[in-house]
């Protein structure tokens, strides 16, 4: 239950780049109203597409981009750095066949959250910059910049987690639950490397926890200079297999998914060594304890070491394997272990150095920070009260390593440059007043940021940070789609509560123009659960400002155990959910009541996943606090869900069962008393229907009323914009029967 998309920035990052203009300094050309029916449509940012890459020779910038008119589907367009100009390199109606995906494409998709997305939604370049594999509609094809796109594969069953390997010489992919592997330059058709894939058995794949809480989507890695590829096999049989309906509109599939509830047991997973055309497989020696994860792989730099981070079941503990390719043998290089009422988090910031020493991430200091590990011996690269996110560049020759994190203010996002060697100075690259995301490909940046008043924008720059060329710099000018909605855009206050244990407690507010005397209804809504961070200093989702015009107040706040905080901050909710965090919201709503401009009698809150559990747990704690809650996928017995995700806070249910029964919401379902609205996808294959069905049976056991929508077909995100609109709509209509304004 990664914190997905209501949990997500919508920007990015910057550095001495020219400051845009403030949105309260612009005349919009006209004004209206923004309604959910024009955010559902998309666009209203400007810019759009995924995040840009640069050529291997650094001449083009490639990005998948929405069609006009069609904003679900993506094409493949590059841009000339030298002349600006855009030209669209694969059109996916040209070149697609329109095919229906495989299951086990459609699920990975979800894992990755880009359920609703069609047309193009990866591709891979060619290390000699002369192609890219670009999969579409289930099979692969192969693009070169003059336009020419040569089909790959035609077989009917689908290809998973294709890619080029790193020297260029092989395509490999899943297909029927074996790795497949194919030469790039055409001398050769695509075979099998691996054998007996089939039933339970897959090879090369990520298992479901892997995927959904890991944010590990391969299961095989190739070695620099493509002379081993190093391959996951899992078998399922041991899972336990749940029916899941998928309830359409005009019929039901049933299928027998296999899902680790959490206490029950996980896939045996295994890793071998072999060479790209399957021969010399060697089995790696993973221990003895066969109830483990396979976190991470990663190779040395000379292809020599395999590098395997094994995770035990309690996610206490993680290895560091360093594995002989040629033999299998392994051996301990060093371990990371959680401290008491504690687990280890996984991190993607491993970067084994060409010296022979790693580069690490670690929270052992009380934050996430980075290391260095050489012959045995640590230095500690950062230090202080923040967090390192995501290592995106490593110099060896100039001795620094770049990175983003939290450092100046826990609601902006910067890049930073540190020394490789020792603790020092760490350098910020970009410019204050945003949130950043940043990607680096050789001595460049790509930075994409935005700001309250700026919506995302992205540009290159140099290892100083400095700006070298405006990728799009999504001016807010008279033509931007934003442009009719400027009069009424609320630019977020931010401020802090004190929890109970003394901790700051991040919020921010976003107002419709006010009148004085006059009290607001408030739109509450969070997510709650570890891992997601909503309160930065970013771009404003649209579908918020629509809630303003509306004449709500937003409000929104991070409490203990939400992410990018120390560990004091996000360890106590260990073994229990629902409580610190459901006390905070209750405390910040409490608040809100006490304000001049809060209508106190119109608190109505919602939340999503983590944060539908949020709503139950709140209006069973404070009867009479909120005028009426959204609960929309909610997780409502802890048990229902799966085991990294779930035993890495709350425990082992076979071991601490009286901690679930706490966390659970249906044994205080008859504590319910405010208005209450639950919605699902009745196609949810990660939270599943059961948790609201086993609540709704819970409270009409108890005489409960409440309300219900269901959405036909749809998965956890609910990501079909016809679907979301009538959520959106439905909910409002619920708030407004519920909760409605008082007559004067």
């Amino acid at each position: 239950m990664r914190g997905w998309w209501l949990a997500l920035a919508l920007a990015s990052v910057s550095v001495t780049a020219m400051v845009a203009e403030p949105v309260a300094a612009q005349q919009p050309a006209a004004k209206e109203t923004l309604t959910f029916e024009r955010v559902m449509q998309g666009g209203l940012s400007g810019g759009g597409g995924r995040p840009p890459r640069l050529s291997p020779d650094g001449k083009l910038l490639t990005q998948l981009r929405p069609r006009d008119g069609e904003p679900e589907r993506y094409d493949l367009w590059a841009q000339d750095l030298a002349t600006g100009q855009w030209r669209m390199l694969v059109d996916s109606k040209k070149v697609g066949s329109g095919a229906e995906l495989s299951e086990a494409e459609k699920m990975q998709r979800e894992r990755a959250r880009i359920g609703g997305l069609r047309g193009i939604v990866t591709y891979d370049w060619a290390p000699d910059g002369r192609s890219i594999l670009v999969p579409l509609d289930g099979d692969l094809f192969l693009a070169t910049l003059n336009g020419e796109v040569r089909r790959l594969t035609t077989s009917e069953a689908g290809e998973l987690n294709p890619v080029i390997s790193p020297d260029g010489g092989f395509i490999s992919f899943v297909r029927d639950q074996n790795l497949w592997v194919q030469p790039l330059n055409g001398a050769g058709e695509a075979r099998a490397v691996t054998q007996g894939g089939g039933g339970t058995v897959h090879w090369g794949e990520a298992e479901f926890v892997a995927q959904e809480e890991m944010s590990r989507f391969t299961g095989y890695w190739w070695s620099p200079g493509d002379k081993y590829v190093a391959v996951e096999r899992f078998d399922e049989a041991p899972v336990r297999v749940l029916t899941r309906a998928s309830i359409g509109a005009e019929g039901t599939k049933l299928y027998e998914q296999r899902y680790p509830l959490a206490g029950t047991p996980n896939v045996e997973v295994a890793l071998y060594v072999m060479a790209p055309d399957g021969s010399g497989q060697v089995k790696v020696d993973l221990g003895s304890d066969p109830d483990i994860y396979l976190a991470r792989v990663d190779w040395s730099a000379d292809g020599k070491t395999l590098y395997v981070q094994r995770q035990n079941r309690a996610q206490t503990v993680l290895d560091m394997l360093a594995v002989d390719p040629a033999t299998g043998k392994s051996r301990v290089l060093f371990t990371e272990k959680a401290k008491a009422k504690s687990w280890i988090n996984l991190s993607d910031n491993f970067n084994a150095l060409s010296d022979g020493s790693i580069l690490w991430w670690s929270e052992r200091s009380g934050n996430g920070h980075l290391y260095r590990f050489d012959k045995g011996r640590w230095t500690q690269l950062t230090t202080g009260d923040w967090e390192v996110a995501d290592v995106i560049g490593v110099d060896e020759e100039k001795g620094l390593v770049y990175f983003t994190g939290n450092k100046d203010g826990v609601l902006e996002r910067h890049a930073y440059s540190a020394s490789l060697k020792k603790a020092g100075t760490v350098t910020r690259l970009t410019e204050p007043g945003y949130w950043n995301s940043v990607s680096m490909s050789g001595d460049r940046l790509i930075v994409a940021r935005s700001s309250p008043s700026q919506p995302p924008q992205s540009y290159l720059a140099d290892a100083s940070g400095k700006r070298t060329q405006w990728l799009d710099q999504n001016a807010l000018g008279p033509n931007h789609p934003y442009a009719p909605y400027l009069a009424s855009h609320a630019i977020p206050e931010f401020g802090t509560l004190k929890a109970a244990d003394g901790s700051a407690l991040h919020y921010k507010l976003l107002k419709p123009k006010m009148e004085p005397g006059k009290r607001y209804p408030v739109f509450f809504t969070y997510y709650g659960g570890p891992g997601a961070q909503r309160v930065m200093r970013g771009w404003t989702d649209p579908l918020q400002q629509a809630i303003v015009d509306k004449g709500y107040i937003v409000f929104v706040m991070d409490n203990r155990g939400t992410a990018n905080r120390s560990r004091a901050f996000t360890d106590q909710i260990w073994h229990a959910m629902g409580t610190v965090e459901v006390e905070d919201q209750v405390m910040a709503a409490k608040w809100l009541k006490q304000q001049p401009f809060v209508d106190p009698d119109r608190l109505v809150i919602h939340g999503w996943s983590y944060g539908g559990y949020m709503t139950l747990k709140l209006l069973e704690k404070a009867p009479g606090v909120f005028a009426a809650g959204a609960a929309v996928a909610p997780v409502t017995k802890w048990d229902l869900y799966d085991t990294h995700y779930t035993e890495r806070y709350m425990g082992d249910p076979r071991k601490v069962p009286e901690a679930y029964a706490r966390s659970g919401t249906l044994g205080d379902a008859g504590k319910i008393k405010d208005p209450l609205l639950v919605m699902h996808g009745m196609a949810d294959d990660n939270v599943f229907l059961d948790n609201t069905t086993a609540m709704i049976g819970a409270m009409q056991q108890e005489g409960v009323m409440f309300d219900t929508q269901f959405y036909p077909g749809q998965t956890h995100s609910i990501s079909n914009p016809a679907s979301q609109l009538h959520l959106w709509n439905t909910m409002f209509d619920f708030f407004e029967r519920r909760a409605p304004a008082k007559t004067p």
